[in-house]
């Protein structure tokens, strides 16, 4: 079963492992809304459909934080949060080669192609580029490879991967984004060396703020573990 992180009557958080869907596609493999699902279905013995809205995601090769709702009231207002930006993500990184600062921030226009599902850095106020910004902070340098703490304040697909790969700095394992080296998740499949380390958020229903963390998993990279809180 999934790590649950987090879990109420309105919202429930887990650790994704890498090389899981966050959402079912085409291909009919397990995803994180699957893996709730039958969790809830066994745990309160519930028949039938059980809601579960994702309301945000993370790529396959991706671990760390997802957030989901048990509720309809609970998504609308989690959602609302993600789309607003007032949620704060943390995410770790390692990645191939170096970088001069220790610390600064980031902002490019990105486009995605739709056909071949890859996103590009491109001029600003080119037609449908969206704005993405990002701060980070290096944490570890080792043996050609950099560990760095990333504090996007802006959700678009394929963000981390695409900024840092742009700058020279494709994240360990990601071979779309033009990495060297290879890392594999513990299921086998390919998976990258970027974490989502934690979540921070208003609670759908309460004035609590909540900040939700995942360890890093068994199958990151060992030059990143000095990253690790």
């Amino acid at each position: 079963m999934i790590e649950i992180l987090l879990e109420d009557n309105h919202c429930l958080a887990v650790n994704k492992p890498a090389g899981m869907l966050s959402q079912g596609d085409s291909t009919g493999d397990p995803s994180v809304v699957d893996e709730v699902r039958a969790y809830l279905k066994s745990a309160y013995a519930k028949p039938g459909n059980v809601y579960v809205g994702l309301v945000h995601r993370l790529d396959r090769p991706t671990s760390g934080v997802v957030l989901l709702a048990r509720t309809s009231k609970g998504a609308a207002r989690l959602s609302e949060q993600f789309r607003d930006g007032s949620v704060e993500k943390t995410y770790l990184a390692v990645v191939e080669g170096d970088w001069p600062d220790d610390l600064g921030e980031w902002e490019d226009w990105l486009l995605k192609d739709e056909a071949t599902n890859v996103v590009s850095t491109v001029p600003p106020g080119r037609p449908g580029a969206q704005r993405a910004r990002v701060a980070y902070r290096v944490v570890d340098r080792r043996a050609g490879r950099i560990t760095l703490e990333l504090r996007p304040t802006t959700g678009r697909g394929h963000q981390l991967r695409v900024q840092l790969a742009s700058r020279g700095l494709p994240i360990v394992g990601d071979r779309k984004y033009g990495a060297v080296s290879k890392l594999t998740a513990l299921d086998g499949r390919p998976r990258i060396a970027l974490h989502a380390r934690e979540l921070r958020f208003k609670h759908p229903t309460r004035p609590d703020f909540l900040a939700i963390e995942a360890s890093l998993p068994a199958d990151w990279p060992g030059a990143g573990r000095s990253g690790s809180r």
